[in-house]
């Protein structure tokens, strides 16, 4: 009988990091795909050389005056980032409000279906601002 981890996979853990005994630490399952889906949304497009298409365009959108055309601009990026580079889930919806506690920052709120498993999970992602000085 398969497992979750023979649908979803498994990969070098992120960030980076040792294990136990030494060698390079690994993820299995969804949290594979979770940590998959952080690396994507965690990295400028352009910042990697060899690949300059990869990542999500929510960094160009830092210094946006936080408003609901922001918060559209930033669900649209995360929705076409993750469809590109995380082929192993549909993304649902991509909710982006106000984070009650930070003034400067807004969750993300993405839910999304692992293809092979049907499981529906959601990822919640904090989006600084900088906030312009007066």
């Amino acid at each position: 009988m398969a497992t979750q981890i023979d649908f979803v996979g498994t990969g070098f853990a992120f960030p980076l990091a040792a294990n136990p005994s030494g060698g390079t630490a690994m993820v299995s399952g969804t949290r594979n795909v979770e940590q998959a889906m952080l690396l994507v949304l965690g990295t400028a497009k352009g910042e990697r050389p060899m690949r300059p298409e990869f990542g999500c365009g929510i960094h160009d959108l830092v210094f946006g005056t936080l408003d609901q055309a922001l918060a559209g601009a930033v669900a649209f990026e995360v929705t076409q980032s993750l469809t590109r580079w995380v082929p192993r889930i549909e993304v649902a919806d991509v909710d982006v409000r106000p984070d009650p506690t930070s003034p400067a920052t807004l969750l993300v709120d993405v839910s999304y279906r692992v293809r092979s498993t049907n499981d529906q999970r959601n990822l919640v992602f904090p989006f600084y601002s900088i906030p312009e000085h007066e």
